[in-house]
């Protein structure tokens, strides 16, 4: 719980500290993620990060603002919407303040459980170290469209093994959350670390495998780059469906950039 804590504060203030730098204008640009501005990537971050630190300290508090977004999306709110309503009024650096403050609380408050600790969310109960990971993978996602929109290159995440780590676990639920079959056997994953080690997953193969980047691997199932983007290869059936849809988030099924549309930091 220690190593995943560590790697999700390192994940925050890095982006925090991207975001001190940001200009006014910078600010209101808008990304390759569906038009959002800077503003609205932190703002969506901000928003769950306080729900997620009610789930860890006030499940009451919680499962009341649960209902209350629940109503909000069904009469049709966008959650952009929700969270451009939630911070209306408050600009791009005081937005960044409020979100350190909870967003440390909130690491804060995840140190002190056991790892099979079970957490109140939008979809199922999780466990306190899954939901480390999901808040990990969320933050360096968003992070990853204000990059880009900067043109800039990001640093190693020390979260990247926890994102590869979830991208390949969530191989099954991929394709049962669009309610296709799941292809068998499930690709073995040989991904090469920033350091030049190699992290794989599953009993080797090489007719039913993904191979290359840690890094791009994630950009893939967190849906910020299309596999003709990246110096991923892949073989096999169940690989070849994988990837076209890979999805390491929750909520419905999202289908991820056509080729070309994003990266334009590479």
């Amino acid at each position: 719980m220690k190593t995943n804590c560590d790697d999700l504060l390192g994940e925050y203030r890095a982006l925090a500290d991207l975001c001190d730098t940001l200009t006014p204008a910078q600010w209101q640009t808008q990304t390759d993620f569906y038009g959002w501005t800077p503003w609205d990537e932190i703002a969506h971050l901000a928003y769950f990060d306080e729900t997620a630190l009610q789930a860890a300290t006030d499940t009451a508090a919680f499962a009341a603002g649960k209902q209350v977004l629940s109503q909000q999306l069904a009469r049709g709110d966008e959650m952009s919407t929700v969270a451009r309503q939630h911070f209306s009024g408050v600009d791009g650096p005081a937005l960044v303040a409020r979100w350190r403050r909870n967003h440390e609380a909130l690491v804060a408050a995840l140190a002190l459980l056991d790892p099979k600790a079970r957490l109140p969310w939008y979809g199922p109960d999780m466990s306190a170290r899954s939901f480390a990971t999901a808040r990990l993978m969320e933050t360096w996602a968003h992070g990853q469209d204000i990059w880009d929109v900067l043109g800039r290159t990001r640093g190693v995440s020390p979260g990247l093994r926890h994102i590869a780590h979830l991208g390949v676990t969530t191989y099954g639920w991929t394709f049962v959350n669009r309610q296709l079959p799941v292809p068998q056997p499930a690709p073995y994953v040989d991904l090469v670390a920033p350091d030049g080690s190699h992290w794989t997953w599953g009993e080797p193969s090489t007719s039913d495998c993904v191979t290359g980047p840690a890094l791009d691997f994630a950009l893939l199932v967190t849906q910020r780059r299309h596999r003709d983007d990246t110096a991923l290869h892949w073989s096999g059936d169940g690989a070849e469906q994988w990837t076209a849809i890979a999805q390491c988030f929750a909520g419905s099924p999202a289908d991820g950039p056509a080729p070309g549309v994003r990266g334009r930091a590479r």
